[in-house]
């Protein structure tokens, strides 16, 4: 068996897929296996009573926006009655920023690859701070969620229809060229977003205010461009994956409590272990102290090789989560060592227009004693509070050490667990 030709397959798959974002829906009607007594989640597997702060605060919120509870007590007793179902997004085609909950009726970006290989979903982004996706589920945040998908979504499903969707492929290439990384730092990208949409948005909109308040709600939001980029991540990502003998990772992910990792030649068994406290930058009167572990899909973006791993492309994003700017070109050359190849369509200006690192390469990982990087946000350890700050993290190395046992376990005879 040739692993270095199975990774080669794994990673020219995830470089092929072109996705698309075609439209907006509502969750239960296109979400394989969502109905209304289920939520999905971010991260691994999890049962509630695991469930971190925020991912229970998240919960709560999608059962009380559901009309299934009418407070915070009324929603943990019917998890507690067993009325609810659990399992997380990544189980359904979808991925969820933070706690990146969803639930039946809220409405999701659906991404499809242009030749038709994969389809992926993602909710819509509500911005910083004080908002469901960290934890926070107050009336105000429930409001905002519902202009966002009752108002906003139909007129975006239009709009896009109207410009014949969004290739985020090309998108997310040229915001790399403008100061993105595509994961934590989406000025450029956001912006792009906008400014295809907007025009679409004008002509299409029967009001004129909702068009502007819309627009404007785009523009104004950093991150608007984050859930359809993590979705189209999720349809890359998943192309790379079930390739037989393949070391490559396809999915890292984390709960709030756990950081879990798939690997494309291992079927969709999970590797988890503890998902531990960024480092990062806190918002005025918020500390280490208040600090969640580690939680949210959105490291699939540096599983096929931007984020954390592009940061040569994006040194400012360091006033935003810790270090100096030399650090964010280390950031990249250091995930070059432990990646199969460089992307074809994502390069890197100040590298030369080099290909930032992708397929993350569990012999590598273990052999180098080297983790990959990851760019993040911080949620408040206790439900209801919302986002604290932003940093960076590294997943235990115990998950590759184990994934690479299972790895030998099934592909190699005794003695060829190396390269």
């Amino acid at each position: 068996m040739n692993v270095d030709k199975a990774n080669q397959r794994a990673i020219k798959r995830m470089m092929a897929t072109r996705p698309v974002l075609k439209t907006v829906a509502v969750a239960g009607d296109v979400v394989p296996g969502l109905d209304a007594k289920r939520i999905v989640h971010a991260g691994p597997p999890i049962e509630w009573s695991r469930m971190s702060g925020p991912l229970r605060g998240a919960v709560i919120g999608a059962l009380i926006y559901e009309g299934l509870a009418d407070s915070r007590e009324a929603a943990i007793h019917l998890i507690e009655q067993g009325e609810i179902a659990f399992s997380p997004c990544h189980h359904h085609h979808a991925v969820g920023p933070m706690a990146g909950v969803t639930s039946a009726s809220m409405q999701v970006y659906v991404v499809e690859d242009e030749e038709g290989r994969g389809k992926a979903f993602s909710t819509l982004n509500e911005g910083y701070g004080k908002v469901l996706r960290y934890g926070a589920f107050a009336p105000e945040v429930l409001d905002k969620l519902r202009w966002m998908n009752e108002e906003m979504a139909p007129l975006l499903a239009v709009a896009l229809e109207e410009c014949g969707g969004i290739d985020l492929r090309t998108l997310l290439a040229e915001a790399l060229h403008m100061g993105d990384e595509g994961h934590n730092r989406n000025k450029a990208g956001s912006l792009l977003f906008t400014k295809h949409l907007a025009p679409a948005i004008q002509k299409t909109a029967e009001d004129r205010e909702l068009a502007a308040a819309v627009i404007e709600f785009l523009g104004d939001n950093a991150l608007s461009v984050l859930n359809p980029v993590m979705a189209a991540c999720k349809v890359m990502a998943d192309a790379g994956h079930g390739v037989k003998g393949s070391t490559v990772v396809s999915t890292m992910a984390r709960n709030g409590t756990d950081f879990g990792i798939r690997v494309s030649g291992l079927d969709d068994q999970w590797f988890t272990a503890p998902a531990p406290v960024p480092d990062g930058l806190y918002f005025p009167s918020f500390s280490s102290a208040d600090a969640n572990p580690d939680i949210g899909d959105s490291t699939i973006t540096e599983t096929v090789g931007i984020g954390a791993f592009a940061m040569a492309a994006a040194p400012a994003i360091v006033s935003f989560v810790g270090g100096e700017p030399e650090e964010a070109r280390n950031a990249t050359l250091e995930m070059y060592e432990i990646t199969v190849g460089e992307h074809e369509h994502f390069t890197i200006p100040s590298l030369g227009f080099r290909g930032t690192p992708v397929g993350i390469d569990l012999r590598s990982v273990v052999e180098l004693g080297v983790t990959p990087r990851v760019n993040t946000g911080i949620a408040h350890r206790e439900p209801g509070i919302g986002q604290v700050g932003a940093g960076l993290v590294r997943p235990p190395m115990s998950l590759f050490e184990e994934a690479l046992e299972a790895f030998a376990e099934r592909y190699l005879s005794p003695g060829e667990a190396g390269r």
